[in-house]
């Protein structure tokens, strides 16, 4: 299913950066002193490198420079971030600025401010055009981009040899070529004692970034060519029945079920040497690294070996109406700064989100550049969440909770998908 592509999602504990706890909207103290309360997503993988620490900076730099205003950071795990948000919001205490995951809900309820309304025009203008667009409602851009990501299907170098699915002396040389090819070699590596040969995390971490890969990869998709949601198409209902009956239902997707795994774990246990093979984005990479871990990267085959786009996932920024309109705008040009997006991004292997930042990838050498570069040329085809449309966040949140039961032993995923598909279209009508 075609749509709209490039509409153009990591982990921690709940931690606050500030002395105050988080208690709702910015703030006014003495002497007309702002307060900007911030809530943003943990990419680190430990707490050792939790965004924590990026955002205590920022907000210390920013404060240098504009002694009236002080920046009160609280960083959460990816799990819970967006339910977080939401809660503030529902109780009337929404934060300043908010890192999450979706942004139409609020926009369409009229709480959020434009970037027309918050960045200057050199800002506004640097962002990469079909992510730009993909953060508009009706022409009008409410969600500012904060990073990208594509994905690609990883796999351990070693256990690939130890099982004669590449030659001990190849470097990346596996290319499979359609899903036969993954239950092959998941085969194998259970064969050799692999304990998970296919890692499948449809826990509630990020199973809908799970969820898409697959559906596109099986030809299908959330939405339709009209940009309408089709999570129940036949093409989707197959995916999920591979996935129960080849995969799941073969044991070679680890002694864990798929609804109960999350996307965390199965980066662990990746790096730790347990994993064969699983769908990752560029922060896996550095983590495999640390602990020795030698890996290929190519892009999910598709279900028969056609050409189907590769997904792409993009985080947003987006700005209450909580008074502080100047403030906020200030704070988020000083974030959108070339110096601080290029240390977040080369920190966690993601990808930029500004014409700047891209170009200044093309042009890198040494290091993980190269690796990242295979990443960043899947970017400009990349299809997206359907993030322009207000009921995402909660149909992201059903996938969430419910996808899981599509690959149990007696799972039924036309049943689930119809129930997911049912509640999404009603949402998308209120």
């Amino acid at each position: 299913m075609k749509g709209r592509y490039l509409r153009l999602a990591a982990t921690g504990t709940a931690l606050s950066l500030a002395a105050a706890a988080l208690t709702g909207c910015g703030s006014v103290t003495g002497d007309n002193e702002v307060t900007l309360r911030v809530v943003a997503a943990d990419y680190g993988d430990n707490p050792q490198n939790s965004s924590a620490s990026w955002w205590k900076e920022l907000a210390a730099g920013f404060e240098k420079d504009h002694p009236e205003v002080k920046v009160e950071v609280s960083v959460y795990n990816w799990s819970e971030v967006d339910a977080k948000v939401a809660e503030m919001a529902k109780a009337g205490k929404a934060p300043d600025i908010a890192q999450i995951g979706a942004y139409a809900d609020y926009a369409a309820a009229g709480k959020l401010y434009t970037a027309e309304e918050l960045l200057s025009v050199k800002t506004e203008a640097d962002f990469l055009a079909p992510l730009a667009d993909a953060g508009k409602i009706r022409r009008t851009q409410y969600g500012m981009p904060f990073v990208a990501s594509t994905r690609l299907l990883f796999y351990n170098e070693k256990l690939f040899a130890d099982a004669g699915i590449i030659p001990k002396d190849a470097k990346g040389a596996w290319q499979p070529k359609s899903w036969a090819d993954l239950e092959a070699a998941a085969k194998k590596l259970k064969g050799t004692g692999v304990p998970t040969p296919f890692a499948l995390p449809l826990g509630r971490e990020e199973a809908q970034a799970e969820t898409m890969q697959w559906l596109l990869a099986g030809g299908g998709g959330y939405t339709d060519n009209e940009e309408e949601y089709a999570i129940d198409a036949q093409a989707n209902v197959k995916t999920f029945e591979f996935l129960r009956d080849k995969l799941v239902g073969q044991g070679l997707t680890g002694p864990t079920e798929p609804g109960k795994t999350d996307r965390q774990a199965a980066f662990d246990a990746f790096a730790r040497g347990e994993v064969g093979m699983l769908n990752g984005h560029p922060t896996l990479m550095k983590q495999a690294a640390a602990k020795g871990v030698k890996v290929g990267m190519v892009p999910l085959p598709t279900v028969d070996g056609t050409d189907q786009p590769a997904m792409g996932v993009a985080d947003w920024v987006m700005a209450f109406k909580n008074g502080h309109r100047t403030q906020t705008g200030k704070f988020l040009d000083y974030l959108y700064e070339s110096k601080n997006q290029t240390t977040f991004t080369q920190k966690y292997d993601l990808l930029p989100v500004t014409t700047s930042g891209y170009r200044a990838v093309e042009a890198s050498n040494g290091g993980s550049a190269a690796q990242m570069k295979t990443f960043l040329t899947a970017l400009p085809n990349s299809r997206l969440y359907p993030a322009g449309k207000k009921s995402w966040a909660g149909v992201s949140e059903n996938i969430k909770q419910n996808i899981g039961r599509a690959v149990q032993p007696n799972g039924q995923p036309k049943r689930v998908l119809e129930e997911i598909a049912s509640k999404a279209r009603t949402a998308d009508t209120r």
